[in-house]
């Protein structure tokens, strides 16, 4: 099978065309971003993950298709679309991708991103959502999961996007499963670039010492980012 091309990968024009949302923050939601055949070739090469968490690119293994799309993640096309979008210069600014395979009870806790991040690109794989639980919500507070925005499927090649700020809450409801998230962010400085992977590689590595034993007991509230 070919390997996909980066222009056939994203619907950049159909990001053009979607509005920037400003309540409860800045956030673009678009179904489709990645095009079908692109999604169904990514989701051939996707790496297996049978853990839940996030995943930095050098803890997991897979195919081409899957690394032509992290190439068209770091791509100045791709910068420069949501430069566009959000107005904002990310010329200088570093990068983290980190991948999700799987869900559990830990998963959909309300939170914000961290400080050090500037812009959060969620891609969601699974090819559909039939679930009500882990279904992205764009929340107006921060300690009701019920005071929603917007609420995203994780499913179908969806973006969210959107500009970190102090209230920038977001979160899910519970689920336990395969829920395939891609998420890229643009970072303040390299420092907080190797935070975070540091951050995520060490979390890798303690899931796969614990998958030779026995299962971590469920963090409490607020331990986990959801996705």
């Amino acid at each position: 099978m070919p390997t996909i091309a980066n222009l056939d990968i994203f619907d950049y024009e159909a990001l053009r065309r979607t509005p920037l949302e400003r309540e409860p923050y800045e956030h673009v939601i678009l179904p489709g971003f990645v095009k079908p055949e692109a999604l169904r070739q990514i989701n051939a090469d996707y790496p297996r993950i049978d853990h839940a968490g996030s995943f930095p690119l050098t803890s997991l293994q897979f195919g081409p298709n899957f690394q032509a799309m992290v190439d068209a993640l770091e791509s100045n096309e791709f910068r420069k679309a949501f430069e566009e979008k959000f107005q904002i210069d990310l010329g200088n600014r570093p990068t983290t991708i980190t991948v999700r395979g799987r869900s559990d009870t830990r998963d959909g806790n309300i939170h914000c991103d961290s400080e050090s991040k500037i812009i959060t690109i969620l891609l969601y794989m699974n090819p559909q959502w039939d679930d009500s639980g882990g279904r992205l919500r764009l929340l107006r507070s921060r300690d009701d999961i019920h005071d929603v925005a917007a609420e995203v499927p994780p499913s179908g090649g969806t973006l969210v996007a959107f500009l970190r700020s102090d209230h920038s809450w977001h979160g899910h409801l519970r689920f336990i499963g395969e829920r395939r998230v891609i998420q890229f962010n643009w970072v303040t400085d390299e420092n907080s670039q190797r935070f975070h992977l540091f951050r995520h590689h060490l979390s890798a590595s303690v899931k796969q010492l614990l998958s030779f034993g026995k299962a971590p007991k469920a963090s409490p509230p607020g331990a986990t980012e959801p996705r």
